[in-house]
């Protein structure tokens, strides 16, 4: 008989609602204290968001089977979530209320091979530059003896977000 996982997440438009009316770095401190429910992404893979300073964040996963490739290690896809979502969310963790991102690129090299007997890991996203159109960001993935598993950059687009307000808009319902 295969094994089986079940999961749970919650609405995403409840997070994205909190979006334009708190900065990105009281948006991701709100997640890390349950005041907002995480992005359906985390429940799928089982990562979290740990740490959230100004230009800075650290995500955690403890790797299953659930992410292995054929070959039995992590697929790969599972390090680039993490390092996309640790470089995305420290940019993000700079920008004012009403302002978003979205990831233009990202560029992984990949050093060590993940296994469940890796144990926990870790993607820590810190911003390299920031402008009023684009940032760029890195992050990195550490075992729990701190080897460097993994490394990325991103650039990242940086756009006022559309109001989520009918009224101001000029729009009814």
């Amino acid at each position: 008989m295969g094994r089986s996982r079940t999961y749970e997440w919650e609405d995403p438009a409840v997070s994205a609602a909190a979006i334009g009316t708190l900065t990105g770095l009281e948006t991701l401190r709100s997640i890390t204290s349950g005041a907002i429910p995480p992005a359906p992404i985390s429940a799928t893979l089982g990562f979290t968001l740990t740490e959230a300073e100004h230009g800075r964040v650290v995500f955690s996963l403890s790797p299953g089977e659930e992410h292995y490739n054929p070959l039995g290690s992590v697929h790969g896809g599972v390090y680039a979530t993490l390092l996309d979502s640790a470089s995305g969310c420290a940019v993000h963790s700079t920008l004012p209320a009403g302002v978003g991102y979205t990831s233009l690129d990202l560029t992984v090299k990949f050093l060590r091979p993940v296994t469940v007997d890796t144990g926990e890991i870790r993607a820590v996203g810190t911003v390299l530059s920031s402008g009023r159109r684009t940032a760029l960001a890195q992050a990195e993935l550490f075992d729990e003896a701190d080897r460097l598993l993994a490394h990325a950059t991103s650039s990242c687009m940086i756009f006022p977000l559309p109001s989520r307000d009918p009224a101001r808009d000029g729009q009814h319902t």
